[in-house]
């Protein structure tokens, strides 16, 4: 007898039964899919999401028998067509959540990919929801530490969520394992191998390749199930990647994923968050402030430096985010929308904000995110942070409270209070044995109750 190839163990793992998931993994993924949830609905106003939107209705038609709808949209389009168009509304509202290994998301596509396949799954209980859910996360996870450790290039989200998105859309589409074998392939080969510091040098709609990530990942698991060949994917079969494949279904991640307090990139939430602990101990405003030095990692201090003139340049900002949690207190969405970005005391409490590289936190990422501020006040007084790590993940966990205000201040623009409700009713109760996914398409399908403006 042979022994099993890393595929044999990753299709073991896609096609693993729902209760030999850990009870508390699958509550983490009620979680996140709600959180993410959240994400879709504050975004269906902003113009990137708009416009996907209607380029899957343009693009993406199919048979009667085939269509579903997009979330928060109910108008019909294919599974491939839903799937791109919700990944690239939730990835325009840069909120949703993610694994620092990684160095992206894979939520942003994975849960509209999961609405574009259950619709075609009537009886999906909430319990195999979540497990497929799981599975993806669990897949994609493993393909992005495995593409960044074997290329030299960083690579957008899209590049290897659509692996996990593939995997998906095997389990729920009940796919043979050689069936998924090639779906990882084809999402592989088809994923955006787009780079991710090019977007953070001149920030637009292209954000982090979701979109992108999603259509592939639903294409690929489609293509297999009818015959296309594209076996194998290296991420997954190569020699030198076989250790980051060696803890599957020992090692769960998905508890480990962060959710965002801000709809910021998170390379800039450390720096937000010292400001914030600042604040409160010291009780300042902006007019005390000489100047604020941040120090950080490259990365983020590569994010945009200047007043940004569009949404996306706010998401991807450094001193933007770190002007506004001074002037407001918090960060929402009306913080990086329409007038917002033109806000003169934003401008002006910017212009006295410096940031620097720091060997020490650069030795950090992408394990970790961490930032130290120095405070300089017009009195003479220096006021100084420390290092503070990103707030939501493991390290320094959001109280559900706190998850919960924030879905309910990201929804507010796009639904009902009691819709909003229901729906994060719905989906923390999916882990009880009796529940139905349908109970939450229900509520996720139907259009916005609130005029869509495009922001």
């Amino acid at each position: 007898m042979t022994s099993k190839t890393v595929f044999d163990e990753v299709a073991d793992f896609a096609f693993l039964p729902a209760d030999k998931i850990p009870q508390d993994v699958l509550s983490a993924a009620a979680l996140l899919l709600v959180d993410t949830i959240g994400v879709a609905a504050g975004a269906a106003h902003l113009q990137a999401g708009t416009i996907a939107r209607e380029m899957a209705l343009e693009l993406f038609q199919s048979d009667k028998e085939s269509q579903v709808p997009m979330m928060f949209d109910g108008r019909l389009v294919s599974k491939a067509g839903a799937a791109f168009a919700g990944a690239t509304q939730i990835d325009n509202l840069d909120a949703h959540d993610g694994y620092n290994p990684t160095k992206g998301h894979i939520g942003c596509a994975v849960v509209p990919a999961l609405f574009a396949f259950a619709h075609r799954v009537p009886e999906l209980t909430g319990r195999d929801s979540l497990a497929a859910f799981v599975i993806a996360y669990e897949i994609a996870t493993r393909a992005a530490i495995a593409l960044h450790s074997t290329v030299s290039d960083y690579h957008t989200s899209g590049a290897w969520n659509a692996l996990g998105v593939g995997a998906m859309g095997c389990r729920l589409n009940g796919s043979s394992a050689m069936q998924l074998r090639h779906a990882l392939g084809i999402a592989e080969f088809h994923g955006p191998r787009s780079q991710m510091m090019r977007e953070i040098a001149t920030p637009t709609m292209l954000h982090d390749g979701s979109g992108m990530g999603a259509l592939v990942g639903v294409m690929a698991s489609q293509m297999a199930m009818r015959g296309f060949e594209g076996a194998p994917a290296i991420t997954v079969e190569a020699c030198g990647v076989a250790d980051i494949w060696a803890d599957l279904g020992t090692n769960w991640t998905v508890p480990l994923n962060y959710i965002k307090p801000y709809p910021i990139c998170r390379w800039a939430h450390a720096a937000i968050d010292a400001v914030q602990i600042l604040q409160a101990e010291e009780n300042f405003d902006a007019k005390d402030i000489r100047q604020i030095k941040v120090k950080t990692f490259g990365e983020a201090a590569r994010l945009f430096p200047g007043m940004p003139d569009t949404t996306s340049k706010a998401q991807y900002s450094l001193a933007f985010a770190v002007a506004k949690m001074v002037q407001f207190g918090r960060i929402g969405v009306e913080h990086i929308t329409g007038d917002a970005l033109a806000d003169n005391q934003t401008a002006d409490i910017l212009s006295r904000i410096v940031i620097e590289e720091d060997a020490r936190h650069n030795r950090r990422f992408p394990e970790s995110r961490w930032s130290d501020l120095t405070i300089e006040l017009t009195n003479g007084r220096v006021l100084k942070s420390g290092d503070v790590h990103a707030r939501g993940g493991p390290e320094s966990p959001m109280d559900l409270s706190e998850i919960e205000q924030k879905f309910h201040g990201l929804c507010r623009a796009s639904i009902s209070a009691a819709r909003a409700s229901a729906i994060w009713e719905t989906g923390l109760k999916l882990t009880e044995p009796n529940a139905l996914f349908r109970e939450l398409l229900a509520e996720v399908t139907p259009m916005v109750d609130r005029p869509v403006v495009p922001g």
